[in-house]
C-alpha cells in the first residue's frame, strides 16, 4: 500500500467500504419508511380534499395499518440492535497502577505511530492479540466536527479524533512471559496502529452497526417460551441476519482495508525485530498449545488449576530449545529481559490468567473451592500424576468387579484378592467363546460411588500422551520416547512458524483475520460476519457428538470398538458409562459462579460481567475422548501404579508430553505400543515383555485411592 496525499490507501478503502455497510443501514430504515410515507400521503391527500372517495378510504386502512405494524417492527428492532449488549472476549483487566511501565511502552508505541493510545489493557490465555472495542452503544461517542472538503484518515492528527473512545489492547498472555520486551514492542505495533481506523467517526459507526446487529442474532436466538415471544424472536432474527449478509462483504473488505493502513503505518517502527518476532509468536503458539493439551488438561480433570501456566509454557519452550537443534538460538534469548518484567507483580497476573485458562478451556469454577485448588508445578507430579492414575485404577477394578470379573489373576498367591494388573491382562487376553459379557445395571452402590475425596472425574492421561489436540490447535510435538531424543524428531514445533504466514516482499507477515499468530488490528470479533453465536460464545465451539468428558456417540463408539476383542469393548463401555455418571454427579463445575474478587493489591480478575458463562466451556480443548482412548488410558495408568508399586518408579511432569512415569530419573519409554497391541488385539506379549525388562510384578496388589 502506498499514501495518497498523506493518507493511507488502506484507510482510504476502509472508510469506503465503511460507507457502504452504512448506506445498508440507510436503505433498511428507507424500506421501513416507506410504507408509512405512502399512508401519510394518502392521509394527507384526504384532508385536503384530494383523495376522496369510498375507494381512496379503503385504500387509506389498508395502507395505514400495514405501515403502522411496520413501523412498530421497525421500532423494535432498532431498539433491540441499539441496546443489546455485543459479546465481550473473557480477559483479565491490568490497571495502569499494575503495569505502569507495559502502559507507558504502549503509550510511546502510540505516539511514534501518531494514533490514539488504547484506553485500557488486558491479558487473554491465548496466543494472539488484537483491539476489542467495549463502549455499549447506550454510551457512544459525541459527535466529531468534520471537515467534509477532506478525506481524514490513518494519516490525520490523533486530536481530530480523540472524541471516539479508543479500543482496549488485548494482549495474548504467553507473549509476556516468552517474549523479551522488544519483540513484544514489535509484535504489538500493527495492533496499536488499528487505533487510528478505531476512531474514524464511519469505520467507527459501522462497527457498531455490524456488534449490533450480531448481538441482536444473539437475542433472537436465545428464544422465548410462549409463542408470540418466539414470533418476534423468529423476525427479530430473519431481519438481522438478512442485514448481516447484505454487509458481509463489504465489513470483511473494510476489515482488511484497516489491516493494511495499520501494517503499512507499523512498518516505521521495529521492522527489522518484527520479522524475527513473528517466530517467536508461532514458537510461543506451539508450547502454549502442548501446555494446556498434555500437562494443564490432566490437572483439570482432577479438580487442580496450575496457577503458573505462563511461567509453564517458558519451561516447554526452553525444554523445547534443549531438544530442538532448530531453537538452539532460542536460549539466549532468556538473557535478556522478559516482557513480563513491565508488570508489577507477575505472579498474580499469571494466576488470573491461569484460572480464566481452565474457565474457557474446562468450564472450572471461577474462583477456588475444596473440589477446585491451585496446584503448583513443584506438587504437580504427586497432586496430578499420581492421583490421577491411581483413580483411574480404581476405576477400572471398579469396572471389572461390575462385569463380574474374579479378582484373583494367573499367577498369584492363594488368598490375594486386592487390585492387581494380572486381573486385567487376563481378563483382557483369555479366550471368550461365549459373546462378549454385557454391562450389568448399575446398581445404587456402583452409581453412588464417589472417587475418593480431592478427585474430580479423573480419567488420567498417557505418560507418553497420543492424545490429538484441538483440530484448531497447532500440530502437537511428537512424543519423545526419553530426554535424550534425536534432535530430527522435534522439527514439527518449528512447522507453526511457517504456518502462520511468511514475510512478503515489504517483510509484512500476511495471515487472515483471526489467525493467532498475525494479530489483526480490529475490535476482536474474530467470527465472520453473519455466522454468529449466541450471545457470549464469542468462538463457539462445534456442537460435541457427547459428554465432552467420555461418552462417545453411539455409532462412532461402535466403529472406534470395531477392531477391539470383544472384553476389550465391554471393559471401554462400562469405563465411559462410569466416567459419565461421575461427571454427571459433578456439573455444572463452573456454571453461574461468580467470579471472586482479586487479592489484595492485585488490582487483576476476570472481567466476569463482560461476557456470557452459562455454557462453559466456551472452548473445549479436545473433542470427546472414544471408547478406545478411555480404555487405553485406564490400562496405561494400571501399569504406571504397578510399575511405582512393585520397582519404586515415580511419577513425573514433561513440559511437552505431560505425565511421565520416571525410572531412576529418567522416563520410561516404549509403553504406549505395548498398551495398544494389548487393546486393539489382545495381545499381551509386548507389555509382559517390557515389564520383565523393568522388573515389574503383574500379580502384586497395587496401592488405589
Amino acid at each position: 500500500m502506498t499514501a495518497f496525499g498523506g493518507v493511507e490507501m488502506g484507510a482510504l478503502a476502509a472508510r469506503t467500504r465503511a460507507l457502504a455497510v452504512l448506506r445498508v443501514r440507510s436503505r433498511a430504515l428507507a424500506v421501513a419508511l416507506l410504507p408509512a410515507a405512502a399512508a401519510v400521503i394518502l392521509l394527507v391527500g384526504g384532508s385536503t380534499g384530494h383523495l376522496v372517495g369510498g375507494g381512496w378510504d379503503v385504500l387509506r386502512w389498508v395502507v395505514s395499518v400495514p405501515a403502522l405494524l411496520v413501523l412498530l417492527a421497525a421500532a423494535g428492532v432498532a431498539l433491540v440492535v441499539a441496546r443489546a449488549e455485543p459479546a465481550m472476549t473473557p480477559t483479565v483487566t491490568v490497571p495502569e497502577e499494575s503495569a505502569p511501565e507495559l502502559y507507558r511502552m504502549v503509550r510511546d508505541l502510540a505516539d511514534r505511530l501518531d494514533v490514539p493510545a488504547p484506553s485500557a489493557i488486558a491479558l487473554t490465555p491465548d496466543c494472539d492479540s488484537w483491539l476489542e472495542d467495549r463502549t455499549h452503544p447506550l454510551h457512544g461517542p459525541p459527535p466529531v466536527d468534520r471537515d467534509d472538503d477532506g478525506l481524514p484518515g490513518l494519516g490525520d492528527p490523533a486530536r481530530r479524533r480523540s472524541a471516539v473512545a479508543a479500543p482496549v489492547l488485548v494482549i495474548g498472555s504467553p507473549f509476556l512471559w516468552w517474549m523479551r520486551v522488544g519483540e513484544l514492542r514489535a509484535v504489538l505495533a500493527p495492533v496499536v496502529a488499528g487505533t487510528g481506523p478505531s476512531a474514524h467517526p464511519d469505520i467507527a459507526a459501522a462497527r457498531r452497526f455490524i456488534r449490533g446487529l450480531d448481538a441482536a442474532v444473539a437475542v433472537a436466538s436465545a428464544g422465548r417460551r410462549d409463542p408470540l415471544s418466539r414470533a418476534a424472536c423468529a423476525g427479530l432474527g430473519w431481519v438481522s441476519r438478512l442485514l448481516l449478509r447484505s454487509c458481509r462483504r463489504h465489513a470483511t473488505e473494510m476489515e482488511r482495508g484497516v489491516a493494511a493502513a495499520a501494517a503499512e503505518r507499523a512498518q516505521a517502527v521495529d521492522y527489522g525485530l518484527r520479522i524475527v518476532a513473528q517466530e517467536q509468536v508461532g514458537l510461543a503458539y506451539a508450547g502454549w498449545d502442548r501446555l494446556l493439551t498434555r500437562v494443564a488438561l490432566p490437572a483439570w480433570r482432577m479438580g487442580r488449576w496450575p496457577s503458573r501456566l505462563d511461567v509453564g509454557v517458558v519451561a516447554a519452550l526452553t525444554e523445547l530449545s534443549r531438544r530442538d537443534r532448530l531453537a538452539e538460538g532460542f536460549a539466549s534469548r532468556l538473557g535478556e529481559r522478559p516482557a513480563c518484567d513491565l508488570l508489577e507483580e507477575p505472579g498474580v497476573v499469571d494466576e488470573a490468567v491461569s484460572l480464566l485458562a481452565a474457565r474457557l478451556f474446562h468450564g472450572g469454577p471461577a474462583e477456588t473451592r475444596p473440589d477446585w485448588s491451585p496446584v503448583g508445578w513443584e506438587d504437580y507430579p504427586e497432586e496430578v500424576v499420581d492421583r490421577s492414575w491411581r483413580t483411574d485404577a480404581a476405576r477400572l477394578h471398579r469396572v471389572l468387579d461390575t462385569l463380574g470379573v474374579r479378582r484373583t489373576g494367573a499367577g498369584t498367591a492363594p488368598g490375594t484378592d486386592g487390585p492387581t494388573l494380572a486381573r486385567v491382562l487376563d481378563h483382557l487376553t483369555t479366550p471368550d467363546p461365549d459373546p462378549a459379557p454385557t454391562l450389568a445395571p448399575p446398581t445404587a452402590t456402583d452409581a453412588d460411588a464417589d472417587p475418593a475425596p480431592g478427585t474430580h472425574s479423573a480419567s488420567g492421561t498417557a505418560p507418553t500422551g497420543a492424545q490429538a489436540p484441538h483440530a484448531d490447535h497447532a500440530a502437537p510435538h511428537p512424543v519423545y520416547a526419553d530426554h535424550d531424543a534425536p534432535a530430527e524428531d522435534s522439527d514439527d514445533l518449528a512447522d507453526p512458524v511457517a504456518r502462520r504466514g511468511a514475510p512478503d516482499a515489504s517483510g509484512d507477515v500476511q495471515a487472515p483475520h483471526g489467525d493467532h499468530a498475525a494479530p489483526h488490528p480490529s475490535y476482536g470479533d474474530h467470527a465472520p460476519y453473519g455466522d454468529h453465536a449466541p450471545h457470549g460464545d464469542h468462538a463457539a465451539p462445534p456442537p460435541p457428538r457427547a459428554d465432552h468428558h467420555g461418552t462417545p456417540a453411539d455409532d462412532e463408539d461402535d466403529d472406534d470398538l470395531a477392531g477391539t476383542t470383544a472384553r476389550g469393548a465391554a471393559l471401554a463401555a462400562g469405563l465411559s458409562a462410569q466416567l459419565a455418571r461421575e461427571e454427571a454427579r459433578e456439573r455444572p463445575v463452573g456454571a453461574g459462579v461468580p467470579a471472586s474478587p482479586p487479592g489484595p493489591g492485585a488490582g487483576t480478575g476476570p472481567d466476569a460481567a463482560l461476557w456470557d458463562d452459562r455454557a462453559l466451556p466456551l472452548l473445549p480443548l479436545q473433542p470427546p475422548r472414544t471408547g478406545r482412548e478411555i480404555l487405553t488410558a485406564h490400562i496405561t495408568a494400571m501399569v504406571c501404579c504397578a510399575a511405582m508399586d512393585t520397582v519404586g518408579a515415580a511419577p513425573g511432569l514433561d513440559w511437552l508430553d505431560g505425565p511421565a512415569l520416571l525410572l531412576d530419573g529418567a522416563r520410561t519409554a516404549d509403553l504406549a505400543p505395548s498398551v495398544l497391541s494389548l487393546v486393539e488385539t489382545g495381545d499381551p506379549g509386548p507389555l509382559r515383555a517390557w515389564m520383565t525388562e523393568l522388573g515389574i510384578r503383574p500379580e502384586k496388589p497395587v496401592r488405589l485411592v
